[in-house]
């Protein structure tokens, strides 16, 4: 490499960077239990309590990486950590005693080399690890103590690297694993390509372990890339090699010399290769809300192992635990998108239909805080605006809650949280009296609606306070219910019950319901259906599975039974979207999928035919990342229906909070058209 310009020095700089701010998060994902190491702490100066949000990502990522190495450490042989920076991967190796014969060996730039030397020489527990072995080296060699070199030089310069390992006691012939956690994308894709050869060449026996991003296109993958870019550090391999089979396409090329290659996304491990016991040990270790953008952290993350010769094969992960379901029945049509020039902005709220120009918007949480004052939209001839309300009585807080259209025009708005520990129990009823602008032809912006609240009470025994539960009005008799299914709780139960509230009685009323009963769930939808019943889909189970079942709630003489539909093809399994019934066919929209190959946009489901087809969206028309979980959606327009998005996005992991700016609106002519089509 030619000597570095003032530039290439900065983003040098700014890479070393993030071992900075990573070992902070992983000292405090240690110190709240998620896995066991007393020497991380002795790494940095301060520490910071992270969001479980991203204590648990870097769980995962620890989990995956010490898996690898435990599992390569039965076979025996040494560690090359590439990029170590403040890891503490010896450490707890020796203190578990699992090196046995192994020697670890470190690189990275000599001023983290330097640093990481002085702070291990400087503390009386890291250095009490060492006892009389620990001593300085020279030149690259900062540290050289028996089963452990740390070497500071440049990983991009292979000559240099391959000297100092040489210098340091490399066994090239002994069985190595080469670790790379978050190192190699910082660098040009045609310096780690060389990189990842390059170990195939000098170690004949080894096993690659590799730990980057994927899925930059995508709106959560978006964000990603501009936060990486805004600190100065842009991922370079992540354009190449967008997913997990193009990365393993980079190691099986005949070029870099690898003979096998496992590469699984951080959902695929965790669902697939942590115990359930471990799993349930971790998601109780703290109040936790945020499963959206815990699967999409997972998702836009992989875990690759490649091995080269016979001996490292049995290191190698298990291949495809948890199979992805890939759409089959994918329509060639793409929905147009169009952005409304609103400022709409929130996560977790509930909306409501009151006219087909008028939406009634509760809860939730924006830039501004968590919200409790509700908005109205309002669709006049020059669009839609934003109108005041002024309320009458007193609203909660409320994120996840449902707000549910009653015949006769009120609203029922049950469950939601203000916290992951305080669900907020009770009903409420909302009556708004008809809005009419006094320009038609002009904004309703100044303009104030009026909403009257009351606080309803109820008789019967009270379903248990939830959020992320659904509900829609049925029918019984000629008498309407408002049917609550499943949920979740403050202690994390997800909940399966079905409760019935008589709306006229305000009374709680237990029904027999017959057939098979859906699996508990959260973060589902529930729709009235025709002839009084209701059809549930999808939502998170209790394993943190997302489900694609169609189950069907219908009225008889004695109650309701349940009806699961079949069918094909099946739609993707996704929570956290929303759903219509127009006509015979449901609806989805948007929701969050475990697995890489995509993002869900539209699905229609014919309820009579049974059959599924899914849309893509023109993302392209709108200009910031649309992301389609914790939104609201509503079929507006008195003739032609139209999809209005409204609010949605989320806390992505450590690169920041996005919101979804603007309403958008979909054509749905091509979906609702090509499954009339279908019914013919």
């Amino acid at each position: 490499m030619a000597t570095k310009t003032k530039k290439q020095h900065g983003r040098d700089t700014a890479v070393q960077g993030t071992n900075d701010s990573s070992v902070v998060s992983k000292v405090s994902a240690a110190a709240q239990g998620y896995f066991q190491d007393s020497f991380l702490q002795h790494f940095v100066c301060k520490t910071s309590r992270r969001t479980p949000l991203i204590n648990r990502g870097y769980y995962v990522r620890w989990r995956a990486v010490d898996h690898c190495v435990k599992t390569f450490l039965h076979i025996t042989g040494n560690i090359v950590s590439l990029g170590a920076g403040f890891d503490s991967l010896y450490f707890r190796l020796h203190a578990d005693g699992a090196l046995d014969g192994a020697v670890v060996f470190e690189v990275d730039f000599p001023d983290v080399t330097k640093r990481k030397a002085a702070l291990i020489k400087g503390s009386p527990t890291l250095a009490e690890v060492f006892g009389p072995h620990l001593r300085s080296g020279t030149g690259p060699l900062c540290v050289s103590a028996g089963q452990y070199q740390l070497l500071g030089v440049d990983v991009r310069q292979k000559s240099q690297v391959e000297e100092a390992l040489c210098a340091a006691g490399m066994d090239w012939s002994a069985p190595t694993l080469i670790l790379s956690e978050v190192v190699l994308t910082y660098m040009e894709t045609n310096w780690s390509d060389d990189i990842i050869s390059w170990a195939a060449k000098r170690f004949p026996q080894s096993l690659f372990v590799l730990y980057e991003q994927i899925r930059p296109n995508d709106p959560f993958g978006r964000i990603m890339q501009n936060h990486f870019l805004k600190i100065n550090s842009r991922l370079h391999a992540i354009t190449e090699y967008p997913d997990c089979s193009a990365q393993k396409r980079r190691f099986l090329d005949l070029a870099s010399g690898w003979d096998q290659c496992v590469c699984l996304d951080m959902n695929q491990f965790y669902l697939g290769l942590v115990l359930e016991e471990e799993r349930c040990r971790v998601e109780a270790l703290e109040p936790f809300d945020e499963h959206e953008e815990w699967h999409l952290k997972c998702s836009h993350y992989f875990i690759l192992t490649a091995s080269r010769g016979s001996l490292t094969t049995r290191a190698l992960l298990q291949d495809d635990p948890v199979p992805s379901v890939v759409p089959s029945s994918r329509s060639h049509s793409v929905l147009s998108v169009q952005p409304v020039q609103l400022s709409v902005e929130g996560l977790g709220m509930a909306t409501c239909l009151l006219s087909p120009e008028q939406v009634l918007l509760t809860g939730g949480s924006s830039r501004a805080g968590r919200r409790a004052a509700p908005r109205l939209l309002f669709k006049g001839c020059k669009g839609w605006s934003s109108v005041s309300v002024e309320v009458s009585g007193e609203l909660d807080v409320r994120l996840h809650h449902t707000a549910t259209s009653l015949p006769g025009g009120d609203i029922v708005v049950f469950g939601g949280r203000s916290s992951p520990l305080n669900p907020v129990s009770g009903l409420v009823r909302l009556a708004v009296e008809p809005f009419v602008s006094p320009d038609p032809a002009g904004p309703a912006d100044g303009n104030t609606a009026r909403l009257h609240v009351e606080n309803m009470t109820c008789t019967g025994a009270p379903p248990a306070a939830r959020w992320r539960h659904a509900a829609a009005v049925v029918d019984h008799s000629g008498e309407n219910f408002l049917f609550v299914f499943g949920g979740k709780r403050e202690s994390g139960a997800v909940l399966g019950d079905a409760c019935f509230l008589h709306l006229k009685q305000q009374h709680w009323t237990e029904f027999s319901i017959k057939g098979s009963v859906p699996e508990p769930r959260h973060s589902h939808t529930a729709c009235s259906h025709r002839m009084g019943g209701a059809v549930v889909f999808g939502g998170l189970n209790e394993r943190g599975a997302p489900l694609g079942d169609v189950a069907l709630l219908r009225p008889n003489g004695s109650g309701f039974a349940w009806e699961i539909l079949e069918v094909q093809p099946s739609p993707v399994p996704r929570y956290s979207h929303s759903a219509h019934v127009i006509g015979d066919n449901l609806l989805l929209v948007g929701g969050v999928w475990l697995h890489s190959a995509g993002v869900p946009d539209v699905a229609v489901i014919n309820l009579v035919t049974r059959c599924c087809v899914e849309f893509r969206l023109d993302r392209d028309s709108v200009p910031w990342p649309l992301m389609l979980h914790s939104f609201c959606s509503e079929i507006t327009g008195p003739e032609e229906p139209e999809l209005l998005l409204l609010g949605g996005g989320g806390n992505c992991f450590s690169f920041g909070t996005h919101f979804n700016c603007q309403p958008v609106t979909v054509d749905l002519t091509a979906a609702l058209h090509q499954s009339e089509l279908r019914d013919t």
